[in-house]
């Protein structure tokens, strides 16, 4: 055959660095760092509710394609406790098949041939592959370091769009740079996207995981914005079940209908047993929610330090699950080459953060690191690292 087989669209998407580095963890026997789920379950009530619901014969035939109502009530009353966001659970909530599914769809429902999408970089990488599914043109607008943080530039980001710009794809509190997006900087984007027209689809699915004090402001609560966004949830980054794929939209019911045309076309319908559990998740009291921060900002602090004791220079993260890591004070500048290495050194596995850019340059001496392990894992792995100081 001349003609390649796999679609142009995707012929610059190859294996996942996350696939390339778990697998290099698993020859290695070093510790995994760098892939962002948990090794521990979530609440235990919350797995006896997926359990009841096999038992029970909830859930194990296909659910409604939008979701079971118990979830869509229980999804739009969480949105309204925590935000003041109200939402009617039958058109303007959808379920989805984790966050992932709920971005392909809306980019895949939203974006036309040729529209341009501007995306914060660097950006999960399944970002750029469903822009391009879509058909559309990535447009990257670069965090960078700012006191201690990554910072956006919004001159430059209205600087971005163009009479072809379609909408700007937010993620807040972002991964990988943990950086959360302030009050002002959301409110400079809702008036750039009034004043453009532009639609907003809003990835928060680490929206309970801020440290700090630090305030997550879902964009759809700003004037003007929640008839023009799109917003994203999930279960898996709160309530640690990853691989249960339970995620979600909120949105007008006009976006929602769009979003849900692309959706059916997709998995159509996903994690039966689940949705119900997740019900139940989303009801837990706001001390559960508490408590998770609080334990996850003590891991980001052990690991933060012992990186630096390390002698990478830390930039501690205001969410999420990851510590981005600069290796220049290592003597270092290629990420890709430091992560490939690294677990003969050290015996840990990281992630190099210039996947997650078009400008490869920019994100060349940057290297995430994922904190939400066990306790006795990341002191594990803080004194391997310990090995790169000479200590």
């Amino acid at each position: 055959m001349t003609r390649p087989l796999l679609n142009r669209r995707l012929a610059e998407f190859g294996t996942t660095i996350f696939a390339e580095m778990s697998a290099l963890a698993t020859r290695t026997g070093s510790i995994n760092l760098g892939q962002g789920f948990p090794d521990t379950d979530g609440p235990e009530e919350i797995r006896e509710a997926a359990v009841r619901a096999l038992r029970e014969g909830h859930g194990n035939q296909y659910p409604p394609g939008p979701g079971v109502p118990e979830l869509r009530t229980a999804i739009a009353a969480h949105q309204l406790r925590h935000y003041g966001l109200e939402y009617d659970p039958d058109s303007e909530v959808l379920v989805t098949a984790g966050a992932t599914e709920a971005i392909a769809a809306a980019l895949l429902a939203l974006v036309e041939p040729g529209d341009e999408v501007i995306a914060l970089e660097p950006y999960y990488d399944s970002y750029a592959a469903c822009v391009a599914m879509a058909g559309g043109t990535r447009v990257p607008v670069t965090l960078r370091p700012r006191d201690g943080a990554f910072a956006l530039d919004l001159d430059e980001l209205r600087a971005a769009v163009t009479d072809r710009t379609r909408l700007i794809l937010l993620n807040t509190p972002h991964n990988p740079t943990g950086t959360v997006l302030s009050r002002a900087e959301l409110t400079a984007i809702a008036e750039l996207a009034q004043e453009r027209d532009l639609l907003v689809v809003s990835d928060e699915v680490y929206e309970h995981l801020v440290f700090d004090g630090a305030e997550h402001l879902p964009i759809a609560s700003l004037p003007g914005m929640r008839e023009r966004t799109v917003t994203i949830g999930s279960a898996g980054k709160t309530y640690s079940f990853t691989g249960w794929k339970v995620g979600w939209v909120t949105a007008s019911p006009e976006l929602t209908s769009a979003v849900r045309s692309a959706k059916q076309f997709l998995t159509y319908v996903s994690s039966g047993p689940f949705q119900y559990a997740v019900a139940e998740a989303l009801r837990l009291p706001d001390a559960y929610i508490d408590g998770l921060r609080a334990e996850l900002q003590a891991k980001r602090d052990l690991l933060s330090e012992g990186l630096a004791a390390a002698g990478f220079g830390v930039h501690r993260p205001a969410g999420t699950y990851f510590v981005t890591t600069d290796i220049r004070p290592l003597g270092e500048t290629d990420g890709f080459a430091f992560c490939r290495a690294l677990p003969e050194r050290a015996g840990v596995v990281a992630i190099p953060n210039a996947v997650f850019y078009d400008h490869r340059e920019e994100g060349a001496p940057f290297v995430r690191f994922a904190f939400c392990k066990r306790v006795d894992v990341l002191q594990e792995a803080v004194d391997r690292l310990k090995r790169l100081a000479g200590a």
